[in-house]
């Protein structure tokens, strides 16, 4: 039987993509990119298949569906990179799923939240993520699965959180 942390290993990363975000590449291209969901989901796939990962890459525009997917994650996946988008700043419901997930959280942002307006400075999210990557673009999710990676590969601990 493998050990619980192997069987960790083989499950896949959740990338999960808040609202607005299936507009990238038309949205607000000055301040969010021209890089378009389809092309971070082909990232995201490289990177892990680099990593020897797999990848469950999603978006929803609505909340529930958001929450559903850490729900599944909790035994259906090795951790949660994700960028909530709008509901960073509002969503205590998508942060209380990410805490009752009990796995690693990656927050990825594009921008540099803490350069916009101020309502986006707060994040309900980072109080259970163990890591934040903001201000990074799109690389900011090869960044993040590559963090998720040593996260929970069996050879290295858990950071605390």
């Amino acid at each position: 039987m493998p050990h619980p942390a192997a069987a960790a290993h083989e499950k896949p990363v959740l990338v999960l993509n808040g609202p607005n975000l299936d507009l990238l590449g038309l949205r607000e291209p000055t301040v969010y990119g021209t890089d378009t969901l389809a092309g971070i989901e082909k990232l995201c796939h490289d990177t892990a298949a680099g990593l020897g990962l797999s990848v469950d890459f999603r978006q929803s525009n609505h909340e529930g569906v958001l929450i559903d997917a850490v729900h599944e994650a909790r035994t259906a996946h090795r951790g949660i990179v994700i960028n909530p988008a709008g509901y960073t700043h509002t969503s205590v419901a998508l942060r209380d799923a990410l805490a009752a997930a009990e796995l690693p959280v990656i927050e990825v942002h594009l921008t540099n939240i803490h350069r916009r307006e101020p309502f986006r400075h707060h994040s309900y999210v980072s109080g259970v993520a163990d890591a934040v990557l903001c201000g990074t673009g799109a690389h900011g999710y090869a960044l993040a699965l590559t963090h998720l990676d040593r996260l929970t590969h069996p050879a290295h601990p858990r950071s605390p959180r």
